[in-house]
């Protein structure tokens, strides 16, 4: 039997468009999970350099992530043209995903976390140690993959503003592969952000979840993350004009901070 909607054109009510149109996903509702690395769950050299690093400031490291993307991959196929006269048909026999993601952090200006992170990880990856890198004829080589790879715990949440449910997207087996320049000048006062590129397998989506108060959720994110930031004495909070960059960050960051009024 023919599907009624493929027999006439319906108009619909404005309850309809309520439901289905306004209430579009916005982008600037997420979150991220920067992991350590281990060895089938236990702690590596490299991770221990990391928490030495970041201390208790994990939480922190995760707040100051602005920006990144949401991965994509495609199907693999190959053609087939022997089995119907006229027909080319597409058959898929793998899943391509991409090959690095990128992060970008706000760099804050008490211990430059995000830099110190990233290079102590890439740095461990190649085995490299302090006070002998200065010399003309230093040479590295680079540790087991397993030593440097997070196995899991590389993960983006996206979210609305009402903090009901969530999408998760856990990516396999990351590592930093490069960070980017990060220009300086005379000309006029930015915020310094640090753009890092972490490489990965493949990556797993689940969701939409139920927003609940237990460990490794949503909520639990941001109260980890607020909690470092107000137990962090050498804290030093960004302190720019909001003016300045126009009503969209205005915005922006008055539902940033309304968000965090709201956990807990």
């Amino acid at each position: 039997m023919a599907n009624p909607a493929e027999k006439e054109v319906r108009r619909k009510s404005v309850d309809d468009v309520k439901v289905n149109l306004l209430r579009p996903s916005l982008t600037s509702y997420f979150a991220v999970q920067i992991p350590l690395p281990t060895n089938d769950g236990k702690e590596t050299d490299v991770s221990r350099k990391l928490r030495d690093v970041l201390g208790a400031d994990q939480g922190q490291l995760n707040l100051l992530c602005t920006d990144t993307s949401l991965p994509g991959s495609q199907l693999t196929t190959m053609d087939i043209n022997n089995d119907r006269t006229g027909v080319t048909e597409k058959h898929a026999y793998r899943r391509m995903f991409d090959d690095r993601i990128d992060f970008t952090f706000y760099v804050d200006a008490s211990n430059y976390l995000p830099i110190r992170f990233f290079e102590t990880w890439m740095k461990g990856i190649m085995m490299e140690e302090e006070g002998d890198n200065m010399d003309k004829a230093y040479n590295y080589r680079p540790t087991y993959p397993d030593e440097y790879t997070a196995d899991q715990g590389l993960k983006i949440f996206k979210f609305e503003r009402d903090y009901q449910q969530f999408m998760t997207y856990e990516f396999i087996r990351s590592f930093p592969l490069s960070i980017s320049s990060m220009p300086v000048s005379y000309s006029g006062n930015d915020l310094l952000k640090c753009t890092v590129s972490m490489s990965y397998i493949r990556y797993i989506q689940s969701g939409p979840n139920s927003n609940i108060s237990s460990k490794g959720s949503l909520l639990d994110v941001f109260t980890q993350a607020r909690e470092s930031l107000l137990s962090d004495l050498n804290a030093n909070p960004f302190s720019f004009d909001l003016k300045k960059f126009g009503s969209q960050l205005r915005t922006g960051a008055n539902d940033l901070l309304g968000s965090f009024s709201n956990i807990g």
